[in-house]
């Protein structure tokens, strides 16, 4: 059950304006009594709800008499303080992650072969998003058949977002689809594609029907390869990232012929 507690206020500080709410102006002895908040602790209760703008004094009356704003007002107000404290908390983790990413970033990279796997649509997808982040100087893409485990619209979305971000870090990016695959894009998704990347001259679209796998090449030295299912044709199974400049030059050695054979694709 909700609580005044989970937007903020101490216990004492709930049981106070719960309190006013019921007694109407009253003094702060007066309060004590009705709200079960200790004299000594009143005092500090009521000038912290006063803070939040949850009460009203009459500073003229003697004793000082205290009043609850309307319920409405409180709850608002209280929203409000939560809502800033948590835009200043996200930009302080914004900052704190800027500056981690500069230190992190200046550690040298390891040369060493290396290789893993994803199984799964989304352990695939957060696989391929996270390699495309990586990206310093190029990407290549190969697109063979769309995967029916995935939502390609939704799917397309966080791609194109990622492609965008190595667009503006410099990051040169060829994709290669077959017909089919283009034919199973939205329009939406096409739409998207006008918009945000068509543009830009470091992003070039070809086609081309002779191409059975789907792969991306990444800064040359990684491969992330789509791993068919073996018990479903055309359906993606998982997905292995490999780390190693001398098969991924290999591999870019089979996709140029195909992509200087292949079409400029126009939306």
């Amino acid at each position: 059950m909700a609580t005044l507690r989970d937007l903020g206020l101490s216990e004492y500080e709930a049981r106070a304006y719960r309190a006013l709410l019921t007694t109407g102006p009253t003094t702060a002895k007066e309060l004590s009594r009705a709200s079960d908040v200790p004299m000594g602790r009143i005092y500090d209760v009521l000038n912290s709800i006063e803070q939040y703008n949850l009460v009203r004094s009459q500073t003229a009356s003697r004793p000082k008499k205290y009043v609850a704003v309307e319920p409405s007002t409180a709850l608002d107000r209280l929203l409000e303080d939560k809502k800033r404290e948590l835009e200043e908390e996200a930009e302080q983790y914004e900052s704190i992650v800027d500056d981690l990413s500069d230190e992190l970033d200046a550690a040298e990279p390891v040369d060493e072969q290396f290789w893993t796997a994803a199984v799964g649509p989304e352990e695939t997808r957060d696989l391929l998003l996270e390699r495309l982040a990586a990206a310093d100087n190029d990407i290549v893409m190969v697109s063979a058949h769309p995967s029916p485990q995935w939502n390609i619209e939704a799917v397309s979305e966080k791609i194109n977002a990622q492609l965008e971000d190595a667009l503006d870090r410099g990051v040169s990016i060829d994709l290669l689809m077959t017909r089919d695959m283009v034919a199973s894009l939205s329009e939406a998704v096409g739409r998207r594609y006008r918009e945000t990347l068509q543009q830009r001259t470091a992003f070039n679209v070809r086609t081309h029907d002779d191409l059975t796998g789907s792969f991306n090449i990444i800064d040359g030295v990684e491969v992330c390869i789509q791993v068919p299912n073996p018990l479903s044709s055309g359906e993606a199974f998982g997905m292995i990232d490999l780390k190693d400049p001398e098969f991924a030059a290999n591999v870019h050695e089979e996709f140029v012929p195909r992509w200087e054979a292949a079409e400029p694709l126009e939306f």
